[in-house]
């Protein structure tokens, strides 16, 4: 089941954009489920629990979290991205809206997280603040950031798209991964900074056009195209990112993750 509340203009193109490949980025968010599975390692099981994934996309995390006996539910501001997470996840309340102004009740969930996807919003701090108000108190909330900018092979790409477009509707992340920043806050948030944990693993990829349309797919990679076209966007991606391309044709992108559970 999905709904759709009113977003701001900002948000609209920023859900356009993540929405235009929507199957491409679908099967790129599945090579994230080793952060997903980091997670849910530092939690108790999820059976029997209400869980909400902020900045849901696709639904990789909500299949695992329901998938471990949870119910879930999902906000995101890309209709087109909600759609393929109706698919794999036909069950899940999935909502379309923003990190700020979430349409769900307080006290509503067992789990709130947030992978990827706090960066995005427009006021980081009230977006966790929100995250916090449906949480139930006590309840864990789950930030997931980009980790050390040296360990994150997939800047070279944001980079890239960047230096082929005007403005940034996408938002590169910022460095939160410091120590002390996340817990900072959330604390200003409301919430109980608890522990902080990292992870890394390498994407793989087995050609130069598996790579090309799952990096094209993000919003940054769309907004390049959009810019420079499909054919100077390609070859500005696969330049950045030939350094890690392995000795058979594939690539393999090493990235690392920095993650802080709270207490709502």
């Amino acid at each position: 089941m999905t709904s759709i509340t009113t977003v701001s203009r900002r948000a609209a193109a920023l859900g356009e954009l993540w929405g235009a490949r929507a199957a491409d980025w679908s099967a790129t968010e599945e090579r994230n489920a080793p952060s997903y599975e980091a997670a849910l390692a530092q939690l108790p099981p999820l059976a029997g629990r209400r869980v909400l994934d902020l900045g849901c996309g696709a639904g990789v995390f909500l299949r695992l979290a329901a998938g471990g006996g949870a119910s879930v539910a999902g906000l995101d501001v890309s209709e087109g991205l909600l759609a393929e997470a109706a698919r794999r996840v036909p069950e899940a309340d999935l909502r379309v809206g923003e990190l700020d102004r979430l349409p769900f009740e307080a006290d509503a969930f067992d789990v709130v997280t947030a992978f990827s996807s706090i960066f995005f919003a427009f006021d980081p701090i009230a977006a966790l603040r929100e995250a916090g108000r449906v949480a139930r108190p006590g309840a864990a909330v789950v930030i997931q950031v980009w980790g050390r900018e040296e360990r994150c092979s997939l800047l070279a790409m944001k980079r890239a798209a960047a230096g082929l477009r005007e403005g940034d509707l996408a938002g590169p992340p910022v460095p939160l991964a410091a120590p002390g920043v996340l817990e900072g806050m959330a604390a200003e948030a409301g919430l109980t900074p608890e522990r902080a944990f990292g992870a890394a693993w390498a994407y793989e990829y087995a050609n130069e056009d598996e790579l090309a349309r799952g990096m094209l797919s993000a919003a940054s990679g769309v907004a390049a195209v959009r810019e420079a076209g499909e054919e100077r966007a390609r070859a500005a991606m696969l330049d950045a990112l030939a350094p890690f391309r392995t000795a058979d044709g594939g690539y393999r992108l090493p990235n690392e993750y920095h993650y802080l559970i709270a207490r709502a």
